[in-house]
């Protein structure tokens, strides 16, 4: 090890926490304490219910200081090292003291997980008669009425749509929930889901024939009546924006919010609370108005023309931007651009067509509602303005006082016009105000070197109290943090190709065995096939896994079963993943996860802070980066018997002042820069001579 590369400073004392005190677990006097004691020990009800419990003090304590939020109807804010068991310790004074809660994960899998397994186990564990429900976002549940016209109408354009389609006709049947993920047989992203479940915009309503078997209005009426409801988090705050989900109507009786996965509610309410407007959505628009027309007023207009200009407006609008893939803030786009004017042709021709659906509504329920659609998004394009921005102004420039950033996102055949808050936290706030309840925000990253200051003003929680309770795995024993001696700066000619000629030789050492983290699709591409390339060469019989190739459920058991297998991904293998034992021992990290500074929103909010004063850098860009840096570190060791090599190839760990900050907010392995020590981890021990 180089000195001092990797090492604490002398004398570093315990970070401070949100409210600069010692991190270090509290222990409230609460009048539940004695019950969680009781109920988290060798000999409580939770220890013949689980066959892997076993008493962990961090777990104990976080559910006491759940327990006493829930009791005094406050909010907090826990970040619990991996394997703390933070699941048990939010369930448990949740079911016995946390009246109608409301459960919002990460993802609907972490959902399902929940729902099937984690809340039935307590449940049943500590014999609380709670009743519990799961709520999904009504794009899961099939719908009666669209899988009834879909059948009639026959749009199925391959083999696999009229296969999938009669096995939803089966399932409809059979099923009691209409939800989709029970329907193991039709893929949940097959393009038939889009003809047979239903959206905000197509959804008929109380005036629908099957509205009384409707599985959406079902999934809303078990959950008003139970005590535990099960969301995620899209669901929450697309229904806190639009008031279309069910869960607004759940919110007013709720006494206890819990946020699982918290540390993605600041990307998810700024999706939700901005607003998204784009060509795809005229052009399906367009698609419904011909076929209504054409079913209810074939002798009225031409049909074919009403709506052919519309989708050549759309179509023009998209055309402005030559570029595939790309993203421009409305400052960035010169005042001389074709996109204005064709703007203004699209709000004309879509203007035009809803006077001919205007005449034409009374001749049937369904023109109305295509009528209605076409209004709203006539009014989501009309309100993608911004008083006070001049086109002018330097790029992703904001004017004092704005609130909004607005943005251009091209894709190859769709233009999306986004309208993003720079700052969530007043508009969840006002959320928050109002009924007194309790708010729990739980996940294993939420801090930066202990302390919560990011997150906390991203979400308005300013003067919560933050509280962090440690893993209980042995890191220093467990794990080694390497990072390469030797390695170019990361935005260098051929840095990827570097990356791989460190990497080779210790993937070699574990045996395969590998998650192979990337910060960009192109990176995944480049690895993967330089990977093939090599272990062809080099006679390794490592099976490949890439992200793309296969959905990501099935990739992640194909390497689970392999035993030796590689498995090369970006973002959605960061987080979410759990592999436990031998069949993953090395995760490489390929750079920082900095965000990429071309995001118009992330420009906006840094302009703004650095007009406050504040390094736009170090107070969000940073933070950020090192929030993911944890959870994909946090794939290595999930079990007190993994053992594991985390590679981070990013030479500005060491190199930028930055880098300590960084690498002290990680798990505490040993830490080396030199290959030899990592090849020697993965030896297996000798055996003693006799």
């Amino acid at each position: 090890m180089e000195p001092g590369a990797l090492r604490d400073a002398p004398g570093d004392a315990p970070p401070p926490d949100a409210h600069g005190e010692s991190s270090a677990p509290a222990q409230p006097e609460g009048k539940h304490d004695a019950e969680v004691d009781r109920l988290f020990s060798a000999g409580g009800p939770l220890a013949p219910s689980v066959g892997s419990f076993s008493p962990r003090r961090s777990q104990t304590e976080m559910a006491k200081s759940i327990a006493q939020a829930i009791a005094d109807q406050s909010t907090l804010i826990a970040e619990a090292g991996t394997g703390t068991g933070k699941t048990f310790a939010y369930l448990v004074p949740a079911l016995l003291w946390g009246g109608k809660t409301i459960i919002s994960t990460g993802t609907k899998n972490l959902q399902d997980q929940l729902f099937l397994r984690d809340i039935p186990t307590v449940r049943a564990a500590l014999k609380a008669p709670v009743s519990v429900a799961l709520l999904k976002g009504r794009s899961n549940y099939v719908c009666h009425y669209h899988l009834e016209r879909t059948l009639q109408n026959g749009r199925m354009t391959s083999r696999d749509d009229v296969g999938n389609l009669r096995e939803i006709s089966r399932f409809i049947k059979m099923t009691s929930s209409g939800d989709k993920a029970e329907l193991a047989k039709v893929p949940e992203n097959a393009q038939i889901w889009n003809l047979v479940t239903s959206t905000r915009d197509t959804c008929m309503g109380a005036e629908c024939q099957y509205y009384q078997d409707c599985f959406v209005m079902k999934a809303r009426r078990e959950a008003q009546q139970a005590d535990v409801v099960v969301v995620n988090h899209h669901l929450f705050f697309a229904d806190v924006a639009l008031k279309d989900t069910g869960v607004a109507e759940l919110l007013p009786s709720a006494n206890t919010i819990i946020f699982d996965e918290a540390h993605q509610l600041p990307d998810t309410a700024t999706l939700f609370f901005g607003q998204t407007v784009s060509t795809s959505q005229i052009l399906e628009l367009c698609r419904d108005v011909l076929a209504e027309g054409l079913a209810h007023a074939r002798g009225g207009p031409d049909w074919a023309k009403v709506v052919m200009v519309v989708e050549k407006a759309a179509r023009d609008l998209r055309l402005t931007f030559p570029q595939d893939i790309m993203r421009l803030s409305l400052a960035q786009i010169m005042p001389s651009s074709e996109f204005f004017p064709a703007l203004n042709t699209l709000k004309e021709k879509l203007a035009e067509m809803i006077d001919v659906l205007e005449d034409q509504a009374a001749r049937a329920e369904t023109i109305e509602q295509v009528r209605v659609r076409a209004v709203e998004l006539a009014a989501a394009i009309d309100g993608w303005k911004q008083d006070g921005i001049r086109r002018d102004a330097p790029a992703s420039k904001v004017v004092e006082g704005d609130q909004a950033v607005l943005w251009v996102e091209a894709f190859s055949s769709s233009l999306q016009l986004h309208k993003t808050p720079l700052s969530i936290a007043p508009i969840f706030n006002n959320q928050r105000e109002g009924t007194p309840r309790s708010w729990i925000f739980t996940s294993a990253t939420l801090a930066v070197k202990n302390d919560f200051k990011h997150f906390s003003n991203q979400m308005g929680l300013t003067g919560e109290p933050a509280k962090t309770w440690p893993s209980p795995f042995n890191y220093e024993q467990q794990g080694l943090l390497y990072v390469p001696n030797g390695l170019p700066e990361p935005n260098s000619f051929g840095y990827t190709d570097a990356v791989i000629d460190s990497a080779l030789p210790v993937i070699e050492a574990a045996g395969g065995r590998t998650f192979f983290l990337c910060t960009t699709i192109r990176a995944v591409k480049q690895v993967s096939e330089r990977l093939r390339d090599e272990f062809a060469k080099r006679g390794l019989d490592f099976p490949l896994f890439v992200q793309g190739e296969r959905g990501r459920t099935e990739l992640l058991d194909s390497f689970r079963n392999a035993g030796n297998g590689v498995l090369v991904g970006s973002q959605s293998f960061w987080e979410g993943v759990d592999v436990r034992g031998d069949a993953l021992s090395l995760v490489i990290i390929d750079k920082l996860p900095f965000a990429p500074p071309d995001d118009p929103v992330l420009a906006a909010r840094i302009d703004v802070m650095e007009k406050q004063g504040l390094n736009g850098f170090m107070h969000h860009t940073l933070p950020e980066a090192i929030i993911n840096l944890k959870q994909g570190a946090g794939r290595l060791i999930r079990d007190e018997t993994d053992r594991g090599v985390l590679m981070i190839c990013d030479p500005r760990l060491i190199s930028k002042s930055y880098g300590k900050r960084v690498w002290q907010s990680l798990p505490s392995f040993k830490r080396t820069r030199l290959q030899e020590d990592v090849i020697a981890f993965f030896k297996p021990p000798q055996e003693p001579q006799d």
